[in-house]
């Protein structure tokens, strides 16, 4: 099933599978936030922004706008 990185809940992992290269800060890329890599959304702001991520074991702060643009995939045998 693909979503995005904004529909993730807490605890829930997905990898990331496509974004627009031109929505998404350089920074988040050089931390990680590629094709390919895991993500996992550790907990979520008071008012709902920011999210906070662990990116190959970086803890990532990722305004919702943005995670809305992220496309994942959710392995549904991963009970992680």
């Amino acid at each position: 099933m693909q979503i995005t990185v904004g529909d993730l809940k807490i605890g829930q992992k997905g990898i990331i599978v496509d974004f627009d290269v031109d929505t998404i800060p350089l920074k988040l890329l050089e931390m990680g936030c590629l094709p390919g890599n895991s993500i996992e959304l550790i907990q979520i702001a008071p008012f709902g922004c920011p999210l906070y991520f662990n990116v190959n074991d970086s803890h990532v702060a990722i305004r919702l706008e943005t995670a809305k643009e992220i496309k994942v995939v959710i392995n549904p045998n991963n009970n992680d």
